[in-house]
């Protein structure tokens, strides 16, 4: 292995997904790949104290009987893919290696495609394909009386442990609730409010919400959080037509077909919200990186794509370039006092900057604790009765700088990732949403009602 590190103090970049090229799912050019990628890691080992990954790696390297990779079983390669969840921060924050250095390094996209290698030719737990059916799982559970029966499964020894024995969800996984009004239907139930908000900057001053999966039928209030908020500062709030899931827990599974699928709905109803001059919020930041970076790299050649990239953004930065350019309120009714704020991967890997923060700095008499760790939660990762131990090992950390600061409210971007957090750590009160804490310190009725 070369020692060249032409290049390793460049900026990053990344290259698009060749995933449509029959050579991408060639199991020889695949381990060839592998082989190479793992080999370059075993030898610098930074990323060691990542994800379980690379501990996974470096132990069965050091475990095999010569030491080094040509030692080590295709089955260990396998436990390295499963314990990849594209969080990216090892490509971020971590790697020398990655393009445009030589070795043209790319860890969490070689993961992708062995992770659509195994879906394509190995079997797939039926588990696997039901968690990430987002949609499908939401609109089934959202039924009036089978959300109430699925929520008390959920909520009960009992139920669990037969979720554990049937389908491999761990026991003790926070497992969210169901709504059977979802958050979609409650817009469309409401009357919108006359709003016109200038421009700023590069924000156009009304935005149409991609609702996600998630604030549709698990936690709609916080959906409304951030309808109340924007209209508090005079920003219109829209929803498109249509709307599927991102396409995020496919892609974690390696379903890149079903990715292509339901971006070829979501793709054409928000461009025609752009082209009606909406910019496009998302409040969960895996969303939002889908559309900024992993389709636009699986679909490079697709205008749409682009277009959507370019206009979409995290309802923190939105708000973070109106205040840059004087048209955020900061009106604001109470101070928030302690809070302990978790920053979520997806959103440190957008490269856009502690904007959460920056905002919630605004609010008088507050003080944030900002945690840059993983959580542990990454996606699926946590709920999986094989992985979730791990899971918590890895969110540790996080749980105990929380439960050390004693904050008046613990905060993450990623509302599952602040369950994780309430997972590890005592007492019965829960995370709150940061635009949940913006709502409140704005003085804001309950819920965004």
């Amino acid at each position: 292995m070369t020692s060249s590190r032409e290049g390793s103090l460049e900026a990053p970049t990344r290259h698009a997904i060749d995933w449509q090229n029959p050579d991408f799912l060639d199991e020889s050019a695949l381990f060839k790949e592998l082989e190479r990628v793992f080999d370059i890691c075993h030898g610098c080992r930074r990323c060691f104290n990542l994800c379980q990954s690379f501990p996974t790696l470096f132990d069965a390297v050091d475990e095999s009987p010569t030491g080094e990779l040509d030692g080590v079983t295709k089955a260990a390669y396998w436990e390295v893919v499963d314990n990849c969840y594209l969080c990216d921060m090892c490509y971020m924050t971590k790697c020398p290696y990655v393009p445009p250095h030589p070795f043209n390094l790319d860890f969490p996209h070689l993961m992708l495609r062995a992770k659509a290698f195994k879906y394509e030719k190995m079997p797939v737990r039926a588990r696997d394909r039901v968690l990430s059916s987002t949609d499908l799982v939401g609109n089934l559970a959202g039924i009036p009386v089978i959300s109430e029966v699925v929520n008390a499964v959920n909520h009960s020894t009992l139920g669990r442990k037969v979720l554990q024995s049937a389908l491999g969800v761990h026991v003790d996984a926070n497992v969210p609730d169901y709504h059977s009004r979802s958050y979609r239907s409650r817009h469309a139930a409401r009357t919108a409010p006359a709003l016109v908000a200038e421009p700023a900057g590069a924000t156009r001053g009304k935005v149409a919400l991609f609702t996600t999966c998630y604030c549709n039928r698990n936690e709609p209030d916080i959906a409304a959080d951030l309808r109340a908020v924007f209209e508090h500062n005079g920003i219109p709030v829209a929803i498109a037509a249509r709307e599927k899931c991102c396409g995020m827990p496919k892609l974690e599974l390696g379903d890149l077909k079903a990715v292509a699928a339901l971006k070829d709905v979501n793709i054409p109803e928000l461009v025609r919200m752009v082209d009606a001059g909406y910019d496009i919020v998302a409040p969960i930041p895996s969303c939002v990186l889908m559309y900024k970076q992993e389709l636009p790299l699986l679909f490079p050649g697709d205008p749409d794509v682009q277009k959507v990239k370019a206009a979409i953004y995290d309802p923190f930065e939105y708000l973070w370039l109106r205040h840059r350019e004087g048209k955020l309120k900061t009106d604001f009714a109470r101070e928030l006092g302690k809070v302990s704020y978790h920053v979520p991967c997806h959103l440190r890997v957008q490269n856009i900057g502690l904007k959460t923060r920056d905002v919630l700095k605004l609010v008088p008499n507050t003080t944030l604790d900002t945690i840059e760790r993983c959580s542990g939660h990454n996606g699926t990762y946590a709920v999986k009765q094989e992985f979730h131990d791990t899971s918590m090992k890895i969110g540790k950390p996080v749980m105990t700088r929380v439960e050390n600061a004693k904050p008046d409210f613990y905060s993450s971007d990623c509302p599952m990732a602040g369950h994780q957090i309430e997972s590890g750590i005592a007492g019965e009160a829960g995370p709150r949403h940061p635009l949940t804490l913006l709502r409140m310190a704005y003085g804001l009725p309950e819920n965004g009602q």
